[in-house]
């Protein structure tokens, strides 16, 4: 197996290590670090074994030549140790699942992304520098809870979150703000697009950069995204196991990271059908996919609030996947819906299905409802349920009639103090905070 190397999504910095991607984050020239080819692998030998394994198999050719090779088995297991169980909506007429993400320490899908990215970094850092790393991280509200639980009281690492005032659910912002010790939980007065302007700004900052040592926990950073390519791979392969047929996904989209691990799951072989964008107001990527004009714009609040991202980093690696726009479109679609619809399908399936959804998964049900009746039957279909619904609980408690069991650890970290600071949606505030 030849040495892996990662080029920058923008062509114009040089070509990396895999520890060298997931130390820097952001490649030079402020793109998104790809692989130079899509490692080759036996997609039916991974049939029937756990996640820790796919993952251990599946993610080889990435680490190929480097020195996190002969570790990728541990980092897998340490990592990924929580299900991610593919389950039957009982009361469908027709073939539909769910890919239930939210069974980790923090609820979310993120969970295995960040812990990944942990265990990866860990390993990175022997001996353990005198200068910490700092993980700057900007959050629409599940991230930076799964990247504190991950990084917490880690010696070498100080994570840094930045979180837009007023635009996460309450207990979103608990999960941001109940650390302390090495995690800064700074709220922006501004959006999710400021945190992340924020974030790219000082990374290219050379001052700050030098003073700092940073590096990136979001989807931006490889090591993110490469462990969330391996719930696809597994679902994938035990739904056309027990169907005959490949499954097609509806994923709820916002920075895209999702997304992107789909379509690199996709892309290796893995039995993927069709993959369907669901956006709340956020029309960039749908309005993309209609006219072939990119325009990112400010981002909207709505009840979906870790999907309200104007201007989603992980497009210039989907553009880096499929370089003509009409090609992109054979491969992908999207589609947009409101709050008002978003609330009538939480109280719709609830009745219909007796299934909780929080306000992100609620959008790609509502995309799998719009299907026409021969695409439902045609092909098993997935809706991907990013965050367990006791997260969102002000808003869909009061819509199913109901109090929502909250999940243990969820529950353990609600029951912590705050720690947070406000802040300007400024580098110079950013500066000052790091200090």
């Amino acid at each position: 197996m030849s040495d892996m190397r990662f080029a920058s999504s923008r062509g114009a910095a040089p070509l990396v290590s895999l520890s060298q991607a997931i130390s820097q984050g952001l490649a030079p020239d402020g793109g998104l670090y790809v692989p130079c080819e899509m490692p080759a692998i036996d997609v039916q030998a991974l049939s029937a074994r756990a996640v820790p394994e796919i993952a251990r198999l599946s993610l080889a050719g990435f680490f190929a030549g480097d020195s996190l090779r002969d570790e990728l088995a541990a980092i897998s297991h340490a990592a990924l140790n929580f299900p991610a169980p593919t389950t039957p909506v009982a009361g469908a007429r027709d073939p539909l699942f769910v890919l239930e993400l939210y069974h980790g320490p923090t609820a979310a899908f993120k969970d295995f992304g960040a812990r990944f990215l942990a265990e990866c970094q860990q390993r990175l850092q022997s001996p353990v520098p005198a200068q910490p790393l700092t993980i700057l991280v900007a959050t629409s509200g599940d991230t930076g809870g799964a990247v504190a639980a991950a990084f917490y009281r880690r010696a070498w690492a100080r994570v840094v979150i930045l979180y837009p005032g007023g635009l996460v659910s309450p207990r979103q912002e608990r999960q941001l703000t109940c650390w302390g010790d090495n995690v800064l939980s700074l709220r922006v007065d501004g959006t999710f697009d400021n945190c992340q302007g924020l974030v790219k700004t000082a990374f290219r900052d050379p001052v700050l950069s030098r003073t700092h040592r940073f590096s990136s926990a979001n989807s931006i950073n490889i090591g993110r995204l490469l462990p969330q390519m391996v719930y696809y791979m597994a679902s994938s392969l035990q739904v056309a196991a027990s169907t005959g047929k490949k499954p097609s996904y509806i994923i709820p989209a916002g920075n895209l990271g999702n997304a992107c691990a789909a379509l690199w799951a996709r892309a290796m072989g893995f039995p993927l059908a069709r993959i369907i964008l669901a956006h709340n107001l956020n029309r960039a990527v749908p309005d993309f996919l209609a006219t072939g004009r990119w325009q990112p714009r400010p981002s909207i609040a709505t009840l979906a609030s870790a999907m309200d991202v104007g201007d989603p980093s992980n497009m210039e690696r989907i553009r880096s996947l499929y370089p003509i726009w009409a090609t992109m479109r054979e491969h992908l679609s999207a589609e947009s819906v409101d709050d008002a619809t978003i609330r009538s399908r939480i109280g719709g399936d609830f009745m219909q299905f007796g299934r909780e959804w929080c306000p992100h998964t609620a959008t790609a049900a509502e995309v799998y409802d719009r299907l026409s009746t021969a695409d439902k039957r045609d092909q098993p279909w997935v809706v991907v349920a990013t965050a367990h619904p006791a997260k969102f609980n002000e808003i869909v408690e009061p819509i199913i009639g109901r109090p929502i069991a909250v999940p243990e650890s969820l529950a353990d970290l609600l029951r912590q103090p705050e720690h947070r600071a406000d802040m300007p949606p400024t580098l110079a505030a950013l500066s000052a905070a790091l200090e």
